[in-house]
């Protein structure tokens, strides 16, 4: 049978043949498990933080932007008055605006085109004849609103505003009005050796047509209302908001403005012409 032995005492080991283990520190374990717990609290802060800024990316990335300016109580908001050229109805209506001076009167605001009117039948005529058509040449000269003497003259190729002096003068002042080269609503103006009042370098001038679409759009015009009665303001078809205006007697194109001189330079009286 063994015999138990008691363990030594180890208040002197020396002494009594005993020895501490003296190969692991005390507290070892404690120590692993502890840094443990703070490399795992660690990480999980890290995640969270990472976690939060994602969502953060995101709710920025999926908000538009507000397009709506925002306006401050108390202050009162001015709109900026727009400035657009006159509109109207293409081609040369029967319509006249009042006779009102430019400043009185915008000179955009378009009328309505009143009902044609009814030719009175002719006494001892059949009530169920039809007129016959007849081809027909429109002639026309176009008179300056605010020099009633000068009228669009072609001198040295360019168009000018010039008075009427003599036969020759009258024949250069006087063009044969088709519909426009560009637009069959607009219109095109011809002088008697077949040239086409077209601008160039926004100056007009005769020239000979090419054929080209530049040239056919150079050439076309549109009326619009004007601020003077009766009479009618020409744009440009290749450049709206531009209209013909006379400027040191000379036929320019130049972008519509609000002003009393450029309205009454730019406003014309298309008048018959001789054949």
């Amino acid at each position: 049978m063994q015999e138990n032995k008691s363990r030594p005492s180890q208040e002197q080991p020396w002494e009594n043949g005993w020895a501490p283990d003296t190969s692991r520190a005390p507290g070892t374990r404690r120590l692993w498990l502890a840094g443990g717990m703070a490399v795992a609290t660690i990480i999980a802060c890290f995640t969270a933080i990472a976690v939060s800024e994602k969502e953060y990316d995101d709710e920025s990335s999926s908000a538009s932007p507000s397009t709506e300016a925002t306006t401050l109580p108390g202050l009162i908001s001015f709109a900026t008055p727009s400035e657009t050229p006159p509109k109207g109805k293409s081609g040369l209506s029967t319509d006249r605006p009042t006779a009102e001076a430019p400043g009185q009167q915008h000179a955009g605001t378009p009328k309505p085109a009143p009902e044609p009117s009814k030719s009175p039948s002719r006494e001892g005529s059949s009530p169920t004849a039809e007129p016959k058509p007849t081809a027909t040449v429109t002639w026309r000269s176009v008179r300056s609103v605010n020099y009633a003497d000068r009228y669009w003259h072609v001198s040295d190729g360019y168009v000018k505003l010039d008075p009427v002096r003599g036969s020759e003068s009258r024949e250069d002042s006087t063009f044969k009005q088709v519909k426009g080269l560009a637009n069959s609503s607009c219109y095109s103006f011809a002088t008697h050796d077949g040239k086409y009042l077209r601008h160039h370098d926004f100056v007009l001038r005769a020239e000979r047509g090419d054929g080209s679409r530049l040239f056919a759009q150079d050439a076309t015009f549109c009326p619009r209302d004007s601020a003077y009665s009766g009479a009618k303001m020409l744009e440009s078809v290749n450049y709206p908001g531009y209209f013909l205006r006379h400027k040191n007697f000379v036929l320019r194109l130049e972008r519509f403005e609000y002003s009393s001189l450029y309205l009454a330079d730019s406003s014309f009286h298309l008048v018959g012409g001789p054949a």
